[in-house]
């Protein structure tokens, strides 16, 4: 089979297509001929040698969500025909031809959609649910934070509040992004460009502040997202990008009676994301079904121009998930 190889660590140009062993599905695995995979931070800092593949991945074959068709069964698989179209998430190696993934934490493709269009919605709606139903418990009527609206992540939050009765008030850094998210349905848009973005969200959320924050950059962000919390809310950090430092005033957590989250799925043992599948093929996949819910999609490129991708990603213009064929 064709796989995307790191070769080593370093920039896009480390990247490489080479032909690699069709792997064979394990005890209760199924194999998935890859038709179309979609592109994370994760394989960004995987390339760069800053965030190695977690046990039992490939080292060297990047990819964490693919989209195509179960192409053979191992011993005591039952769940998935020969045939049936899938999706998923997984530690690596999706960027490759075939990949052999456990068949509990397989997802249906929604009816109608495409190849390119399921790619893009494991990674950052499975994030997204388990961000704002499993780890924030966010009710109906709540105000909430979500940094880096226009990333991929950021987009399915959005959606996925919007449908639960939530209210989002969106940051971003780039004004255009903004503005796109308002296609999707965000009301409040708040320039986080500006040195004190924190000052945006009170003048929208008011004395009381918002229930929850959603962050996606990490790094300096901290101060503000525990200032503009209400009392007894609750921070989860999903992403870095910003870095992984920052101060901690201690007196404020204290004072508000404030919680302060940090989740990670690519690294979570198999009942957890299995338990997560199934959840979410109930409760959110009906929604892609009547495309209340849709994927973002900035750009579908073919892998044998991943680099141009990496490229793309690390420079932060895109606007949802970039998706990768064959």
């Amino acid at each position: 089979m064709r796989a995307i190889i790191n070769t080593r660590p370093g920039g896009p140009e480390v990247l490489e297509l080479q032909e690699r062993p069709t792997p064979e599905p394990g005890l209760g695995q199924v194999r998935v001929r890859v038709r179309a995979s979609a592109l994370n931070r994760a394989d960004l800092s995987q390339r760069l040698g800053s965030y190695p593949a977690p046990p039992g991945s490939p080292s060297d074959i990047p990819g964490m969500e693919y989209a195509g068709e179960v192409d053979a069964l191992g011993p005591g698989s039952t769940m998935w025909p020969v045939g049936t179209r899938v999706m998923g998430i997984i530690g690596g190696g999706a960027h490759a031809e075939f990949v052999c993934v456990h068949e509990r934490e397989v997802l249906p493709i929604p009816s109608a959609h495409s190849f390119e269009e399921a790619a893009a919605i494991p990674e950052v709606f499975l994030t997204a649910y388990d961000a704002l139903f499993r780890q924030l418990d966010v009710r109906i009527g709540e105000r909430i934070v979500v940094h880096a609206i226009g990333s991929g992540v950021g987009t399915a939050v959005l959606q996925l509040a919007r449908l639960g009765g939530v209210t989002v008030i969106g940051t971003s850094r780039s004004a255009s992004k903004l503005e796109r998210a308002k296609e999707l349905g965000l009301v409040h848009a708040v320039d986080a460009s500006t040195k004190d973005w924190a000052a945006g969200v009170e003048a929208i959320a008011g004395t009381n502040g918002v229930h929850a924050v959603v962050d996606l950059v990490g790094g300096d962000y901290l101060g503000a997202n525990l200032r503009v919390l209400a009392l007894r809310g609750r921070l989860l950090v999903v992403g870095l990008t910003a870095g992984n430092r920052s101060e901690l005033d201690l007196g404020i957590v204290l004072r508000k009676r404030l919680k302060i989250i940090g989740t990670a799925l690519r690294s979570r043992a198999l009942e957890e994301k299995a338990a997560l599948a199934r959840e979410f093929s109930q409760a959110v996949i009906p929604f892609f079904e009547s495309r209340q819910l849709r994927p973002v999609i900035e750009r579908v490129v073919p892998f044998d121009r991943i680099a141009d991708a990496h490229t793309e990603m690390a420079s932060n213009t895109n606007f949802g998930k970039l998706v990768l064929t064959w």
